[in-house]
């Protein structure tokens, strides 16, 4: 229940029921459900006066909400800090409005469980190693309230010490802050943000539901610090952090709040017996602090596993359980075999991850049959996962077609959808929205624009192969090395070079009609031209054109492939400021014409030396994209991998003798439970050699990979059969190498990163020599490459100059030893 003051002034007298006093009464609104009133006003009194009445929200409840505001304020905020050009009480006030406006909306729309401390200033598990304390001994933190130079020197480094790992949350596109634990972190509460933020929403009138990352996912997703044992248990460290816990969750009784959501997305994961019974043991030890407190344990991502589930609902402290059932389908059997008496179900049946609108009848029907077995008053409509990873409001999209427009829902639309389902559960269904939703999904069903029938006649022709170049990879390295004729240690970077601000404005401005092709044309050349001209300056062996024609990796693609579609601002956080804008494929996909062609050739004409032809691999699109939802995704991403083969075939054509195929999000794909992993990768390891199948062999083939643990799936890599992977590798202290001193052999070019790009500092030679070491003690020289770990669009040319310049020389230094050695 929520208590509304109102302020009414005098009124003049209308009742036919008294002819002195006028009668109000109020009827039920979308947001919620009125108990029957009337107000009598003394028409005497030339005074206006408060009452209260209270209004009952329906039982809904959102995750989590995307950060970034709807015209990505937060993200020009935080740059703008970060540069120096704003101060931090200016970022705060972004922030704060932000919050406010989030709240205000869930609010307004009639939620009755709106989460807080679910905005973040870069992530929210770095928030909570702020929360503990838990910053690494390098930041050389003193103890107190910690503030934003520590904060986001942990999340991007700064110019004396590197930024701690970042990797994918689960298989995301977004990326959290790898906590770094061993057995001498001292723990302390240092950072109030979770009860700073639900006394902030208090103050606006609302009572929210603060969000903690749980205990146990928190140590899971952690790593041993450096110079800790790999085989340290971090789950030893439970009784340390849960003393600041039972801290916050002292403090929040305090303020006030009566729920308190721990998210616990570990829980899908396959866990042995002992992490499961770590779960048990935190949550029984933190019973007693949380005495008097609605508790929710959230998962999402995936099927929760049986065993956990008997374990989970058998906690004695809990009120609540979260479950997603859009990803979670098999989550339903279990619920329908037995839920505890008495708790509340809460059912994420909006999809937190996708922008489809939601099919409010099948939900409807689920959640009725979820009503029975957990009660009506204990069941709660919500969304899957926080829905941090879907775009923020549709109403901002004035160019999208109208009839794709109609099959979407973005964050704000879901929040309505929520609200709409738990008004339908309670017998107050808008039938009008319930039918408006309902010709939408029979639209997309119906709509020829979805179906080309050529395209899924030729992806249903490739099941009959395995798509396998014809000879194999070290025939093909000495084929392409007579060609190319390349140094040991030959150097390269990943694709991309600074996009300026004056590149970006030509690029809108030709978008936007404001400029010719040919003066646009022009701009890019002498772009191009600029950047081939600096590779030459520091001697780097195979360039790029640094891609200025480029607004994003898999959107520049989409928008020339059919089958997708486009949004103006449906940009979703990838890590701290930088956000993605994912195209949306509808329908299936193929390609019309040639898409990178022109600008390679060009690029190839003013250099002799080697210039890679830029694609972006069919996974990575599909992975990277808000995917159709009516056929399986591994149909769609044969049908991409079909369409860069065209494009790859073209470029060799061309002249262009190195081709890399980005699939920087294959290993983001994966699925979260082992029984789910070998077909994901079958299908997309295949899709991935589709694209080169036909090439010769005196053509490279490179793709790259960015952040994830890739340990698991080495083999996997070596089936893409590519000739050449590069491959994230400095800010994750060099793990991907342990793969290869456990001793899998692997004969094909590699180069693991050199040095981090997502972070400002500028490495030394020295720094970068030390790291190729390294790799030549597990790697073989004739195989390995020098690069950074990623493409440098987000960094300066200031930044960029000195860091290859020191990557060239460190990799002159380490031949001139190799030499000498020999």
């Amino acid at each position: 229940m929520r208590q509304i003051s109102v302020l009414l002034p005098t009124l003049k007298p209308f009742s036919s029921l008294h002819p002195t006093i006028p009668l109000i009464s109020f009827r039920s609104s979308s947001s919620f459900l009125f108990k029957p009133f009337s107000v009598a006003f003394n028409t005497n009194r030339l005074r206006p006066f408060r009452f209260d009445f209270c209004v009952r929200a329906m039982a809904s409840h959102i995750v989590g909400y995307p950060r970034m505001g709807p015209k990505r304020e937060l993200k020009f905020a935080l740059e703008s800090f970060w540069d120096g050009k704003s101060s931090a009480e200016d970022l705060q006030k972004v922030a704060a409005d932000l919050r406010t406006s989030i709240w205000k909306q869930m609010a307004d729309a009639g939620i009755k469980y709106i989460p807080s401390n679910t905005f973040s200033y870069y992530d929210q598990v770095l928030d909570t190693t702020a929360m503990l304390g838990a910053v690494p001994p390098r930041y050389n933190w003193n103890g107190g309230e910690i503030g934003f130079d520590v904060y986001f020197s942990m999340a991007r480094g700064n110019a004396s010490v590197p930024a701690m790992e970042m990797t994918k949350w689960f298989d995301t596109n977004y990326h959290f802050i790898v906590p770094e634990l061993g057995p001498d972190v001292k723990f302390s509460y240092a950072s109030h943000k979770a009860v700073n933020e639900y006394k902030e929403a208090k103050a606006l009138g609302l009572d929210t539901v603060p969000v903690l990352v749980g205990p146990v996912s928190y140590l899971l997703l952690s790593k041993p610090a450096k110079g800790v044992e790999k085989s340290f248990s971090l789950l030893s460290l439970i009784d340390k952090i849960l003393p600041v816990y039972k801290e916050v969750v002292s403090e929040l009784k305090a303020a006030g709040a009566t729920w308190i959501q721990f998210d616990e997305p570990t829980l899908v994961m396959d866990l042995d017996s002992h992490k499961l019974q770590a779960f048990s043991n935190a949550y029984s030890k933190l019973e007693s602090s949380l005495s008097g407190l609605n508790v929710l344990i959230e998962t999402y991502f995936a099927d929760v596993p049986a065993e956990v589930y008997k374990t989970i609902t058998s906690l004695k402290g809990v009120t609540g359980f979260g479950f997603d059932l859009v990803r979670g389908s098999k989550t339903l059997d279990l619920i329908k075999g037995g839920f505890p008496s008495g708790k509340y179900l809460f059912a994420g049946v909006v999809d937190g991850r996708n922008i489809w609108a939601n099919d409010l009848a099948a939900s409807l029907s689920t959640l009725q049959a979820l009503e029975v077995i957990a009660g009506k008053d204990k069941l709660v409509v919500s969304t899957s996962c926080s829905l941090l990873h879907t775009a923020v409001d549709l109403l901002n999209e004035t160019k999208l077609d109208e009839e794709i427009k109609s099959w979407l829902a973005f964050a704000a639309q879901k929040v309505v959808e929520v609200n709409a389902l738990a008004k339908a559960l309670s017998g107050h269904k808008d039938e009008a929205f319930f039918s408006a939703n309902a010709a939408a999904q029979a639209s997309r069903k119906s709509s020829p624009r979805v179906t080309n029938e050529a395209v899924q006649k030729a992806a249903a022709a490739l099941k009959g192969s395995d798509h396998r170049r014809a000879t194999n990879v070290s025939a093909r390295l000495d084929s392409q090395q007579k060609k190319l004729n390349l140094p040991i240690l030959p150097t390269t970077t990943i694709g991309s070079f600074p996009q300026t601000l004056e590149l970006r404005k030509a690029r809108r401005e030709y978008k936007a009609k404001k400029i010719s092709e040919e003066a646009y044309v022009t701009a890019m050349k002498e772009e191009i031209n600029k950047v081939v001209k600096l590779q030459e300056e520091f001697d780097i062996d195979v360039l790029v054109h640094g891609e200025p024609e480029r607004n994003d990796m898999v959107e520049y693609f989409g928008e020339q492939l059919s089958g997708f579609a486009f949004t103006v601002n449906g940009w979703v956080q990838s890590y701290g400021s930088r956000c993605v804008k994912p195209p949306i494929i509808y329908g299936d996909v193929s390609r019309p014409k040639a898409m990178t062609v022109f600008w390679s050739s060009m690029a190839q004409s003013m250099t002799k030396r080697p210039m890679k032809g830029m694609l972006t691999g069919p996974v990575t699109i599909l992975n990277w994209s808000f995917v159709r939802n009516d056929q399986p995704r591994s149909e769609t991403c044969y049908q991409i991998a079909l369409a860069i083969k065209d494009e790859v075939e073209d470029l060799e054509k061309a002249g262009i003798t190195v081709i890399q195929i980005d699939e920087a999000a294959l290993r983001e794909g994966l699925p979260l439970r082992k029984s789910e992993q070998a077909f994901y990768l079958d299908w997309a390891v295949h899709s991935f050699r589709i694209t080169n199948c036909g090439v010769q062999d005196t053509t490279q083939i490179h793709t790259h990979m960015c952040y994830s643990n890739f340990n698991d799936i080495i083999h996997s890599i070596i089936n893409m059969d590519a000739d050449v992977i590069t491959i994230e590798n400095s800010r994750s202290d060099e793990k991907l190498l342990s793969v290869f001193r456990e001793g899998v052999k692997y004969g094909a070019g590699i180069g693991p990163g050199v040095y981090d790009i997502h972070s400002p500092r500028i490495p030394s030679t020295e720094e970068i020599a030390d790291r190729i070491n390294k790799m030549l003690a597990v790697l073989e020289s004739n195989i390995l490459w020098v690069n950074p770990d990623c493409g440098l669009k987000t960094r300066k040319y200031t930044e960029v100059k000195p860091a290859l310049t020191n990557m060239v020389a460190a990799a002159k230094l380490l031949r001139t030893q190799l030499a000498s050695a020999k």
